[in-house]
């Protein structure tokens, strides 16, 4: 899983709330269970529309996402972050998640923020100026604007900023451990011959 550190990024704002995982990836496309190769259908439905945001030449290479409430409502499709991620997306910034949503995104390499509903708001009409840019630094926990005029403070566990700010889903922390559990299997082989 790649680390997240300090990402700096053109925001691509999505003004619809309850957006659920069918919405952002649906289930004609979930016949893989590679990582990749799901950019194309993010958002698929919405994207007939040439207005959809992400249509918009002003948005493309957009690294972070802005979103309302109840993002990734719905099912419990991890494709949904795979989708985001695959896409180009590193970063939700929204007033509320789903849980499970929330929880898929920590461990595929996406940070979900979430921010109160005004603050959003700021930053959605923000978002309106073309070329607008946010920084957020997980390590410090802000996100700011370009210029630094705003800065909002984001709460995230502990050991969830541990994991993104190293890179490590949950095989990278069990693989943290190899001598260990090589030494482990050596053992048994010793002790219980008949199992292996």
């Amino acid at each position: 899983m790649e680390k997240f550190t300090v990402l700096k990024g053109l925001v691509a704002p999505l003004d619809r709330a309850n957006v659920d995982t069918d919405q952002i990836i649906p289930k004609e496309y979930l016949k893989s269970i590679k990582r990749t190769g799901f950019a194309d259908a993010l958002f698929a439905a919405w994207r007939h529309d040439p207005n959809f945001i992400l249509n918009q030449p002003r948005y493309k290479g957009a690294t972070i996402l802005l979103g309302r409430k109840n993002f990734g409502c719905g099912s419990s499709r991890e494709h949904a972050p795979w989708a985001l991620i695959d896409y180009g997306f590193r970063c939700v910034i929204a007033p509320s998640f789903a849980d499970i949503f929330f929880t898929n995104c920590f461990k595929n390499g996406l940070l979900p923020v979430v921010l109160r509903e005004d603050e959003v708001d700021k930053l959605f009409y923000d978002a309106a100026l073309p070329g607008f840019n946010l920084t957020v630094d997980l390590e410090s926990q802000t996100v700011s604007t370009a210029d630094g005029s705003k800065k909002f403070r984001f709460e995230v566990d502990a050991f969830r900023k541990y994991c993104l700010l190293n890179g490590l889903d949950e095989i990278g922390l069990t693989l943290r451990h190899e001598d260990k559990i090589r030494a482990f299997e050596s053992r048994r082989k010793t002790q219980f011959p008949w199992y292996f």
